[in-house]
């Protein structure tokens, strides 16, 4: 495949939009129609060759999916800026309308020339949502029950400005775009009905993939890596002719790329979200459930508060503001004694590896075994 979608429009613009985006929905259908959600529709997933085919790519965070039964899948998929509003909110029960969400972003990407909601965190993508689409209903917060709802539902309702926003559109795409970015995925239809709506009716039609022209090979990658060579270019320029060094440099303002950070469920991004959250609790922009099984990187086994089973702490603080001593019990059951050096700085045990948040259902079990491994064996150690 020659090219992706992203790297084609970014690189030449998107012509024969209809063409593309016939092609996509009629993937996105083949799938649906066998018990299939990709949960990943992005450009750079859309490969192109030279014959105008479009195909469908990395199927890494697909998942089978069956409507008639309620089985909970992970809301940390979709790529940020393709993620519908519901897996923001942390919806674990969900169907085809995640993948037609994506779709509608592509579509008015590829009209607009932009992606139109680039979010940087979950909070700032699901405040552009709301500007854009409106926020949920009443009746929605009520049916759907979704497990942050309480930390992101605004306090003043928007209304939806898709109309508005985009106005410079073409008339018959926006009655599709306003259905396949619905806040209610209920009511974004499937890829048949979109398939099936004015903007592919209507003249002209999508042509076929043979009539397209030709392009030199372009990719996302591709575009970056060029992107980032003329910029270095332009500051060694700058150096060169500045005496003094002081030429300011302006970038020329180019399409915007997700961040890594924004990839959905790769790996090293699921290891640092998972710091974040634990290092940071009360953070209302990280405050997410745990991804479920299907989630899960490497297979490790995670406790019911999704942290690692490593070990556990927890302090005793005397009467004497001046003496403090702490007692930490790894996995392996074994005490350490951490004491204040000269200076007030904390010595730690070489046994102490693990800092473990403070877990109040533990506080019993670990006063009961400080006090008993004090009576037994630091008896003498004061």
């Amino acid at each position: 495949m020659d090219h992706d979608l992203a790297g084609l429009a970014a690189r030449q613009g998107v012509k024969q939009i209809k063409c593309y985006m016939k092609q996509l929905l009629s993937g996105i259908e083949h799938c649906h129609r066998h018990g299939v959600l990709h949960r990943d529709i992005k450009g750079s997933n859309l490969l192109i060759n030279n014959e105008g085919i479009l195909k469908i790519a990395d199927f890494g965070l697909a998942t089978f999916y069956d409507p008639g039964s309620k089985i909970p899948m992970t809301s940390r998929v979709v790529t940020l800026w393709y993620r519908p509003p519901e897996l923001l909110l942390g919806a674990t029960y969900y169907g085809v309308g995640v993948d037609l969400w994506s779709a509608g972003c592509i579509l008015a990407e590829l009209l607009a020339g932009k992606p139109i909601m680039p979010g940087r965190t979950e909070v700032e993508q699901l405040h552009k949502i709301f500007k854009l689409c409106g926020s949920p209903s009443e009746e929605y917060w009520k049916k759907a029950k979704l497990p942050n709802a309480t930390l992101f539902k605004p306090q003043q309702p928007y209304k939806c400005c898709i109309v508005e926003t985009f106005k410079g559109f073409p008339p018959s795409s926006m009655p599709l775009i306003q259905t396949l970015l619905s806040i209610d995925p209920d009511e974004r239809g499937t890829a048949t009905s979109a398939l099936n709506s004015e903007f592919f009716s209507i003249e002209p039609v999508a042509c076929e993939p043979s009539s397209l022209p030709v392009y030199p090979p372009s990719k996302e990658l591709d575009v970056k890596l060029r992107d980032e060579e003329a910029r270095r270019q332009r500051g060694l320029g700058g150096k060169a002719n500045g005496a003094d060094g002081a030429r300011k440099i302006r970038n020329r303002p180019g399409r915007a790329v997700p961040a890594p950070e924004a990839n959905a469920e790769i790996p090293a991004n699921v290891d640092r979200w998972r710091v974040v959250t634990q290092a940071n609790a009360k953070s209302k922009s990280e405050k997410f459930p745990p991804p479920h099984q299907d989630g899960e990187v490497g297979g490790r086994h995670m406790m019911d508060d999704g942290m690692p089973e490593t070990s556990f702490s927890s302090s005793v603080f005397t009467s004497n503001a001046s003496s403090t001593s702490t007692k930490s019990f790894g996995s392996s059951g074994g005490p350490s004694r951490r004491r204040n050096s000269k200076d007030g700085g904390a010595q730690i045990g070489p046994s102490r590896k693990f800092i473990r948040p403070f877990n109040g259902s533990t506080l019993g079990l670990s006063i009961d075994l400080l006090f008993k491994g004090k009576s037994e064996n630091f008896g003498s150690r004061r």
